[in-house]
């Protein structure tokens, strides 16, 4: 407070509340898989959250999650009171449209080395996001059913992404199997718009804007029928059981 000054309400929009004394709070809950899926933790961030993420939601006074995933996953993992907890769901920026300039999407596609036509896979390099089995069941739909797609997975290196080089690796997909790396928000729209399919298997999502974003730009989508994707999706996309290689495929 004698940062602050005086405050009537305090918001803390991600996970964790700070020492505050006097005002109101609110606190912001994306989602709880490292409760759901603690396998896909890195253990210091594991330890961490499991600490501090179940004080603070006991002392917030109101508490938004981004689904109503999220929302019954609070009540049921931390008997968190309904009426204390609210769903806000997120949105998608205008930006995210169906694209025009075919000479903008030439170099984009040509900066990070993708060839059409493509699969998109995007996301932090993590088990959480399933980008293993999306390798496999890809490489299932090339055994099967010869497709000429590239499969391109945007997204920077996270907990245990060796799995999913090593995937690559074993099945002998290093040239088919892109990983582009961190790829820049002005370029996501182009990414999304060229992709004949936007592919999002992941195991456990809080709300999964991605979905959304390739919604907005046209691209076709396949995601998983867990946890807040059949919320977001609704009936617009390709569900599927994200560990169900067939399915995916």
């Amino acid at each position: 407070e004698w940062i602050t000054g005086r405050l009537d309400i305090f918001h803390s929009p991600d996970f964790v509340l700070p020492p505050v004394r006097r005002a109101r709070t609110v606190l912001t809950i994306h989602d709880l898989s490292f409760v759901r899926h603690p396998e896909c933790s890195s253990p210091p961030l594991l330890e961490y959250l499991m600490h501090s993420v179940p004080h603070s939601v006991a002392r917030a006074d109101m508490l938004l999650a981004d689904s109503e995933s999220t929302r019954r996953d609070l009540i049921e993992l931390y008997h968190v009171a309904e009426d204390r907890v609210y769903v806000v769901y997120p949105g998608v920026e205008p930006r995210f449209a169906p694209q025009q300039n075919d000479g903008q999407m030439r170099a984009v596609l040509k900066r990070y080395g993708i060839r059409r036509p493509y699969i998109l896979g995007l996301g932090t390099l993590q088990p959480r996001k399933n980008f293993s089995r999306l390798i496999q069941a890809y490489d299932l739909l090339r055994r099967q059913h010869g497709i000429p797609h590239q499969l391109v997975i945007g997204g920077g290196k996270g907990w245990l992404y060796e799995g999913i080089e090593e995937t690559i690796s074993v099945l002998g997909l290093h040239d088919d199997v892109l990983l582009a790396g961190f790829v820049a928000d002005e370029d996501l729209p182009t990414l999304y718009a060229a992709a004949d399919v936007f592919a999002f298997p992941s195991l456990y999502e809080g709300f999964g804007i991605p979905i959304l974003e390739a919604m907005a730009c046209g691209t076709p989508v396949v995601t998983s029928r867990t946890s807040s994707m059949p919320e977001v999706a609704g009936d617009a996309a390709l569900l599927v059981a994200p560990e169900n290689l067939e399915e995916l495929a």
